[in-house]
């Protein structure tokens, strides 16, 4: 069964650290780009950053960039979060997108998703 589950969500103080994991079973996730979502509450998902598996390439998003970090090892990918915002409170989701995609920041093409982890940044 192919599955990505997310992991490391939680509650931190503004100006805090998390590391959020997404470790993949059913398939090998070195061949797929990987991508990390975010949906705050009431507002629509976006992509923050991704992992281009046909050229090694990273992404990150203005808004996150500095303090986001992607990375993978084997079968899981990680996205390290500093220096926690506010406004970084979301539900956070990672995805694949099917083999083939040459750009890993074409986000309408992701079709495997997790079921998400909530982070809440607030003192």
């Amino acid at each position: 069964q192919v599955q990505l589950v997310e992991s490391g969500g939680g509650l931190v103080q503004p100006g805090g650290s998390l590391k959020l994991s997404c470790k993949a079973s059913g398939f090998s996730l070195d061949s797929y780009s990987i991508g990390w979502f975010r949906q705050p509450p009431g507002k629509e998902r976006e992509g923050i950053s991704c992992i281009d598996s046909t050229y090694g390439s990273t992404y990150v998003a203005e808004s996150v960039k500095g303090r986001f970090t992607i990375s993978r090892d084997r079968n899981t990918a990680f996205l390290e979060m500093n220096s926690l915002k506010p406004e970084d409170s979301a539900t956070y989701y990672c995805a694949t997108q099917p083999l083939g995609i040459k750009l890993c920041t074409i986000w309408n093409r992701y079709d495997t998703w997790g079921q998400g982890t909530q982070v809440a940044v607030s003192s």
